[in-house]
């Protein structure tokens, strides 16, 4: 009965952290499949030997396996999610360096510009 409490407890605190942190720019998609996640966290936690029954179904032999296929996959997707992220941010990055460096330049020869205006 304690792991039981232990796990739905770690869910929730996990899926608390990531609904504040996220400060509204999260996907309602994100949101929802967490959401489903945690349902099904908790069913599992609560009714292990509906797992089994579930990986019968799938044809996998034990509930355990099936769980541990389940997470692979979602790693997978969260791996290429968090890739395309860093892509993103690298890209977003570039642009401001880009107009920071021409910025600079503009700056520089307006500076110079005023000095030989004055001389």
């Amino acid at each position: 009965m304690i792991i039981k409490v232990f796990l739905i407890g770690s869910v929730a605190l996990a899926a608390a952290w990531l609904f504040r942190s996220s400060g509204g720019r999260q996907l309602a998609a994100t949101r929802l499949t967490s959401l489903a996640f945690v349902f099904t966290w908790v069913t599992a936690v609560l009714a292990p030997d509906l797992v089994s029954s579930v990986a019968n179904v799938m044809g996998v032999g034990r509930g355990t396996d099936l769980v541990l296929y389940v997470l692979v996959v979602a790693f997978l997707f969260s791996s290429i999610a968090q890739r395309r992220r860093l892509a993103n941010l690298e890209e977003q990055l570039a642009t401001v360096a880009r107009s920071h460096a021409l910025l600079q330049i503009d700056v520089a020869h307006a500076t110079r510009e005023d000095r030989v205006s004055h001389a």
